[in-house]
């Protein structure tokens, strides 16, 4: 006996976004869903912010915090790259927000139910798949289902040429004076003091004139310990930003891996790893939840269509290795990062560039895109890539699933 029709394991980014466009569909081609979230607790991940740009009307609009229409990055010596990537905006949606947004159009919805548990196996079995774990009291869960999709983060990371991490801490802060624009978000602002190997910057998403998030990033092997973070934080807000007497108002942290592993998709003959652990962040940026999108509703129009729901490939090959090229030539340091990115927004229109970073631009325009890259390190990167062997990374801290800024 079955469950459900389908178990999602993980109430994340990943899992509610599938939950979402199954619901969309046909009432009578929905199947039942089962959707299982860690207990309230350490398991449960505390409030993320996820952002990403998209044209407005999309189905998530009423959830989002906030909006930008116009984007800044600054280089190293504070000079600005303004512009605005009409019809894109650049939007915050708080994981809080969103789980409220799918957890009220589920509610009452036929077919659909939430279980409370851990996960600890996810495995075939005759006629589909089970997974076993506990609820919040100890006792044991033994769900079976036709297909069931793992969205939990990858516990170790696949062998990569290459694997940097974009580690983060932000501070929503609220200031005295007035010290934001409200209507520009700083996506990168190098102004920061970078690191002997990989890239540091500033991210600011001004939520009003004395509200905003600001956060230090940095694309390195190794992460921060909390005294970096703080220092650096610091350092940020006083002495570059200038912004006074603040109050900080929450924090948030993360780990994203940019890696250039290849993520199975399929975990046996009826299980499936979708979100990050399915391959949906990109390599180079760090962003996910627009692939996220485009993967989980593939995932539900195959599924209402009656066909074998394998996850699609988040990315296109070409995307894959023009960001296996970019992370070795960041980490071997022919590339200066800061000098890469602020290039890039230079020279190339806002709207462009953007498509380009999330995969939707063509291939004429990813070669005129590349032609305002450093070529000779580049081509020597090209060159390289194929000689060097995959290898497990070092076991390190829990990844993200926030998106940071490219």
């Amino acid at each position: 006996m079955r469950d459900a029709d389908v178990v999602i394991v993980g109430a994340g980014a990943a899992g509610l976004s599938l939950a979402h466009w199954l619901s969309a569909g046909p009432a009578h081609r929905r199947p039942t869903v089962l959707l299982v979230e860690a207990p309230h607790g350490p398991l449960r991940p505390p409030q993320r912010t996820w952002c990403f740009w998209q044209a407005p009307g999309g189905p998530y609009d009423t959830a989002l915090t906030a909006s930008w229409e116009q984007l800044r990055v600054r280089s190293p010596d504070g000079t600005e790259t303004v512009g605005r990537p009409a019809p894109l905006r650049y939007n915050m949606l708080r994981s809080g927000d969103f789980e409220r947004l799918v957890g009220d159009r589920l509610a009452g919805m036929e077919g659909f139910r939430t279980l409370r548990a851990e996960v600890t196996t996810v495995r075939d079995a005759p006629g589909g798949a089970e997974v076993h774990g506990h609820d919040a009291a100890g006792h044991p869960v033994r769900l079976r289902a036709q297909w069931v999709f793992d969205s939990r983060p990858p516990r170790r990371l696949p062998p990569a040429r290459t694997c940097l991490l974009q580690h983060f801490r932000g501070w929503f802060v609220r200031t005295e004076r007035p010290a934001f624009t409200p209507g520009t978000a700083d996506l990168m602002d190098f102004r920061t003091p970078q690191p002997a190997h990989g890239l540091s910057f500033g991210y600011v998403l001004p939520l009003s004139a004395h509200e905003a998030l600001v956060e230090y990033t940095e694309f390195t092997r190794e992460v921060l310990d909390d005294a970096g973070y703080e220092r650096a934080l610091r350092h940020y807000t006083a002495d570059v930003l200038g912004l006074g007497a603040l109050d900080v108002t929450a924090t948030e942290q993360g780990v994203i891996p940019m890696t250039d592993a290849r993520f199975p998709r399929r975990a046996g003959r009826s299980a499936f790893r979708i979100g990050t652990a399915g391959g949906a962040t990109r390599p180079a940026t760090g962003y996910t939840f627009s692939a996220v999108q485009r993967q989980t509703r593939a995932v539900a129009a195959r599924l209402l269509a009656g066909r074998v729901p394998l996850p699609p490939r988040p990315h296109r090959i070409r995307s894959r290795a023009m960001d296996a090229v970019l992370l070795r030539a960041l980490d071997s340091g022919r590339v200066d990062g800061a000098d890469f990115f602020t290039g890039l927004f230079r020279e190339v229109p806002m709207e462009r560039l953007l498509r380009f970073l999330d995969g939707r631009s063509r291939l004429a325009e990813d070669l005129r895109i590349g032609l305002h890259t450093p070529v000779g390190p580049m081509l020597r990167t090209v060159a390289e890539l194929p000689r060097l062997p995959r290898r497990h990374p070092q076991p390190g801290p829990p990844t993200a699933t926030r998106p940071a800024p490219p």
